[in-house]
């Protein structure tokens, strides 16, 4: 007991005799060493629960994504008593192009690791990538007997490569399995290659990040077009009331200080005001198809300006016909 005193006693009295520099450099050893113990590939373990099932965590918000489609090609249907086959574990993101991965079988065959990949130090049937990469080939064994339907749980993780754990690195999880034995139909080998299981949104892989500078482009012109568009609207809206008004001003001056409308005589107005009537029916039905057909405003504009003319000069025959003749002396 006493000897365990004295060597606590020892060693507190060497950490205090120590520099500042050289305590924090074993602190700092110590909290490297976890990493250096795994520089490549995914923990087995996060916590109380293994990466396999629950994902990578670490990355992407915690959350899976469809953003990033996970496939493994080359799978067959149903595997052969002791068959060797060779599986292409992809992933696809629109911008991440490398990554990483997790693949087991629950220990039903044997999966053998190719290049860039290798066996999870902890779980020895289980295979993660060996450095980030993409399109890793490795091997399955399938078991020397009929076990029946084999399982797999494929977990992979697309990164943005900034070595960071953030949500620019996204993951998925694909879950499959390869039924027993002449349970279903076997694959000859050009489609055994074809073959591709996946698990994620294929669309998601053709939208990428806008350039901020073409975003901001496409604003100023759209303020511009709808700057330009509005304005055009207002001015020619402004004018056409104005003309309005004018004419509304000259026949209430003509009357109130002219003596009214001139007179025009019977044989003229029939035929002018037949001409100028059929005028006005044909602008009245232009009017009506350019609302009735959404026109932009301008042609509805143009067609209701043509409209109120044509109309307005009917209205000029009738009033001038009826007016009372008035005889100028000409002496």
């Amino acid at each position: 007991m006493f000897k365990g005193v004295l060597f606590f006693e020892k060693l507190g009295e060497t950490v205090m005799n120590m520099k500042p520099r050289l305590i924090i450099a074993i602190l700092a050893l110590l909290l490297l060493a976890p990493v250096v113990a795994n520089p490549n590939g995914p923990p087995w373990q996060n916590g109380s629960d293994l990466v396999i099932d629950t994902g990578c965590t670490c990355h992407g918000d915690g959350a899976p994504s469809t953003e990033v489609v996970v496939s493994i090609s080359g799978v067959p249907r149903s595997y052969s008593i002791g068959e060797s086959y060779e599986f292409t574990i992809s992933l696809q993101h629109a911008s991440n192009e490398d990554g990483g991965f997790l693949l087991w079988d629950y220990n039903s065959g044997t999966l053998q690791p190719g290049e860039g990949s290798q066996t999870v130090p902890e779980e020895s049937g289980a295979l993660s990538q060996s450095e980030p990469g993409n399109n890793w080939v490795v091997t399955w064994i399938a078991p020397d007997s009929d076990i029946g339907s084999v399982s797999f749980q494929l977990v992979g993780n697309a990164v943005n490569g900034n070595g960071q754990f953030d949500g620019g690195d996204l993951w998925n999880i694909l879950s499959f399995s390869i039924s027993a034995p002449d349970s279903t139909y076997t694959d000859d080998s050009e489609s055994l290659q074809l073959r591709t299981i996946s698990v994620g949104d294929y669309d998601s892989l053709f939208v990428a990040e806008e350039d901020p500078a073409a975003i901001e482009a496409a604003r100023q012109e759209e303020i511009a077009d709808d700057f330009f568009t509005n304005g055009n609207l207002f001015y020619w809206t402004t004018l056409s009331i104005i003309i309005i008004g004018a004419v509304v001003q000259g026949e209430f001056y003509e009357r109130r200080f002219g003596g009214g409308p001139p007179h025009l005589d019977m044989s003229l107005a029939v035929p002018q005001g037949v001409r100028r009537g059929i005028l006005s029916i044909v602008t009245i039905l232009m009017f009506a198809w350019s609302l009735d057909s959404s026109q932009a405003w301008g042609i509805i504009l143009l067609t209701g300006m043509l409209m109120l003319w044509a109309i307005f000069g009917v209205y000029r025959t009738v009033v001038q016909a009826r007016a009372p003749k008035q005889y100028t002396d000409l002496v």
